[in-house]
């Protein structure tokens, strides 16, 4: 490089991270306005906590015990200690409570959402910075507490934009899982941790493959061989028919998983909680479509203490090329009573539920969900001369004094090029306020939403389109009248 050629580094953003424009934003924003309205009325108090955590206060308690605390993105503050940028919610949570627990109405419910950041290895549909929503009740540990957190988790996702069904939280309990271990004769925590891994691919693999990691292990399509769990036949067998227990209902489900296991302490335990989390459910008005005992639920091996539950989107959705694809999970929890007595040395019950913002946004736009405002673009005036731009700009102050969002087109282009303008950004209309107009006090306004609906060849809302025209001159006095009719009609 020679003094003449000044240094011009490369555009470019960081691998796992990603420019979000008005769209992602918007739905991202339509989906916590409506979700954070839900939580405030079930009692839950909003909290924001810092971006940065002393590295310590996360220490390895993360939701993937495989994650190792070089997982977070860290520096050193000038007197040596290591921060953190907040790997999720929850942590930040632990840490505010036992720090101010002695002041905190307890239980303490509060919900949270904000950026996280995790430094791993990014993919499809992996980032390294994301937004999460948390909600969680700290300090009680009865079990209609995680019944609550399951139904604000149901209620959350339909506030968001999920019709009713489309969405289940499966539910199951860490004690049954242990009680299973115990009836299928574990031995030692590897052989545990195996088992339960097998368990949580049961979707995958199904219970052909499942069974041959649950014994000696498996070779998959590769040729690569996964060690399995070392199981007896009658260990898996035990395994096996806990994890197809799931029934018509919630109450079949405990009952088929007594059969598999009753008779362990812990195991009976896990049933009596799920039992009352049943009757609290059925209390909140939450359907057996919306909640579900599943025995193949696995989360968290080493976080979770009691229930844990997982969110699934059975909507069915498409990718950008049309072709069908199954999104899965979109958020989950559990009970996790351990967490803050890392600070204080004494346990305290907690238990909440979590999801991706981004995620379930994507999830609603690939199931034809996406809220009309994610992609409306504020009312575009066009502007002809230099000598009428005071005219322009009392209608644009006008439109939105009336609540309606509006510019003036303030490039150097033509008129064909501006209309270009206001279709890219999703304008539902644009006004035109020529010489002619200005001196007859009319304006002419163009429908761009009908256009738009037009070029999709679509056949439905007849009577709308027919009572619309694409395009009118009407009095100045009428302007707002007439727009706000274009934005009633059907997204």
């Amino acid at each position: 490089m020679t003094a003449e050629t000044p240094f011009r580094p490369e555009a470019r953003a960081p691998r796992g991270f990603q420019d979000r424009r008005a769209r992602d934003l918007r739905a991202e924003r339509s989906i916590l306005e409506a979700v954070g309205k839900v939580y405030e009325s079930y009692g839950f108090e909003p909290l924001d906590t810092p971006a940065f955590e002393y590295a310590d206060a996360l220490g390895k308690f993360l939701p993937d015990a495989d994650r190792p605390n070089e997982g977070v993105f860290a520096l050193q503050d000038d007197d040596e200690q290591w921060m953190a940028l907040r790997y999720d919610l929850t942590a930040p949570l632990a840490r505010f409570a036992a720090e101010t627990w002695e002041t905190l109405p307890k239980p303490f419910r509060r919900y949270a959402f904000g950026t996280v950041w995790r430094n791993e290895k990014p993919g499809p549909g992996r980032f390294r910075e994301f937004t999460q929503c948390d909600a969680d009740t700290v300090g009680s540990a009865r079990p209609e507490a995680d019944a609550e957190i399951i139904a604000l988790a149901v209620a959350g996702l339909e506030a968001a934009g999920l019709p009713t069904g489309a969405a289940v939280v499966k539910i199951n309990n860490r004690k049954l899982l242990n009680g299973l271990l115990t009836a299928a004769g574990v031995q030692s925590n590897g052989q545990k941790l195996a088992v339960l891994r097998a368990v949580d691919k049961l979707d995958r693999l199904g219970p052909e493959g499942v069974q041959l990691l649950l014994g000696e292990g498996r070779k998959d399509e590769s040729g690569d061989f996964t060690k399995g769990a070392g199981l007896s036949a009658k260990g898996i067998d035990a395994v096996l028919g806990f994890t197809v227990a799931a029934g018509a209902d919630r109450a079949t489900t405990l009952a088929n998983i007594a059969r598999v296991i009753g008779g362990s302490e812990e195991g009976d335990a896990g049933l009596l909680e799920l039992s009352r989390i049943d009757a609290a459910l059925k209390g909140l008005g939450v359907s057996e479509a919306q909640a579900k005992f599943d025995p193949s639920v696995v989360r968290g091996l080493e976080y979770y203490t009691g229930p844990v539950f997982e969110a699934e989107l059975l909507l069915q959705t498409t990718d950008d090329k049309g072709r069908p694809q199954s999104f899965g999970s979109i958020g989950g929890g559990g009970r996790y009573d351990d967490l803050v007595a890392r600070f204080t040395g004494e346990s305290v019950p907690a238990t909440g539920f979590s999801f991706g913002v981004s995620r379930l946004a994507a999830a609603l736009r690939a199931a034809g969900r996406e809220t009309a405002q994610a992609s409306r673009g504020p009312v575009v005036i066009i502007a002809f001369t230099e000598a009428d731009m005071a005219h322009y700009f009392s209608v644009a102050g006008e439109l939105r004094a009336a609540g309606i969002a509006a510019e003036v087109y303030l490039g150097g282009s033509g008129m064909k090029a501006q209309m270009k303008y206001a279709d890219r950004r999703g304008a539902p209309a644009a006004v035109m306020l020529g010489g002619d107009e200005i001196a007859a006090g009319t304006v002419t306004i163009k429908d761009l939403d009908l256009g738009r609906e037009l070029s999709t060849g679509a056949q439905d809302n007849a009577a709308w389109k027919s009572e619309r025209p694409g395009q009118a001159t009407v009095p100045r006095a009428d302007l707002v009248a007439f727009v706000k009719r274009i934005l009633g009609g059907p997204q």
